[in-house]
């Protein structure tokens, strides 16, 4: 039987594998365990891999410490793009994108426009960790190559507690489980675990807070001062838009964080209806339908109240 990453790396002698800016942990995981499988089952490729600096938590998986940024004049024969909606959130490694002899990108964003010269696009699916999997010879997935594979579909499912989780996701998680790997372990230090700075930056958006349209929508945002006050870096606002979600009543929820003076980065979070990536859309964002995310410049007040004011305007389009 032949398996579709198998397929893709017929005659190839060198592969470069790159994830979005900022990356999280199903960016992580899927491109540690398509670094992994390569290095494992094709000694003969040159395989690099390259992403901005991860969240310590995701330290533990097998070559982390292998991972490149700096980005120099290369051609690969492969260039693989995972977890990945568009070529310009590859950053520094989009040079490596447009010179590539040939291009891969396995995605489950919404928003993903089919960039690359061959794309497996599953916006269904729970992660891209999951479409890895799947893309897989599942005989030769280790131990430590499970360990990513879970760890970006813990991460993208909130703990199998989000409504992407579907039937084949807790399958393949049985499978992976199976393979040995420490379950429990990947959960605490990929999911819950947070550092002193996470916590602080965490506590500071939520004393800040406020809520809108009857309590249905909740926003906060942290200032460029804030991050250098507290010592936090971007990766260590993961989750603070799914906790702001997780308020009694509330709906939707956003959050800004200011990366150069009046630039912000939102993210969105919501367990209604609305969709999310076409409001990240009016921004030039992208994402899911869930959980989206955009870049816009102002006031970080005027910008929620644009945002909530799309929200409202889909809601009502659509009711």
């Amino acid at each position: 039987m032949s398996y579709f990453l198998d397929e893709q790396l017929k005659n190839v002698k060198s592969v470069g594998i790159n994830g979005h800016v900022r990356p999280d942990g199903d960016c992580v995981g899927s491109v540690l365990s398509v670094y992994n499988y390569i290095r494992d089952n094709y000694p003969d490729v040159e395989v690099n891999a390259y992403l901005q600096e991860i969240p310590g938590s995701l330290n533990f998986l097998k070559n982390s410490d292998k991972l490149l940024w700096e980005a120099e004049d290369k051609e690969f024969d492969l260039f693989i793009v995972l977890d990945c909606s568009e070529v310009k959130r590859l950053g520094d490694a989009e040079r490596y994108f447009n010179a590539a002899k040939r291009t891969l990108c396995i995605d489950h964003h919404l928003s993903n426009g089919d960039f690359a010269d061959v794309n497996r696009i599953v916006p269904d699916a729970s992660s891209t960790c999951e479409l890895i999997y799947e893309a897989m010879d599942p005989s030769k997935v280790t131990k430590e190559i499970a360990e990513c594979i879970y760890t970006g579909m813990v991460t993208d499912t909130g703990v199998f507690q989000y409504d992407c989780t579907k039937k084949r996701t807790m399958e393949i998680a049985g499978i992976l489980m199976d393979k040995g790997i420490d379950y429990s372990y990947i959960v605490e230090h990929a999911f819950f675990e947070k550092t002193f700075e996470q916590n602080r930056i965490m506590g500071k958006a939520l004393l800040k807070a406020t809520l809108h349209d009857d309590g249905r929508i909740i926003s906060s945002f942290i200032t460029k001062e804030e991050e250098e006050e507290i010592g936090c870096r971007p990766s260590d606002y993961d989750g603070i838009a799914e906790q702001l979600r997780n308020t009694v009543g509330v709906v939707s929820s956003i959050f800004l964080h200011e990366t150069e003076p009046g630039e912000f980065r939102g993210s969105t979070r919501t367990s209604g209806n609305v969709n999310l990536a076409e409001v990240a859309g009016h921004f030039g964002g992208g994402g899911h339908a869930k959980a989206a995310g955009f870049n816009a410049s102002g006031k970080p007040e005027e910008i929620i109240e644009e945002v909530i004011r799309i929200i409202k305007d889909i809601e009502k389009r659509d009711n």
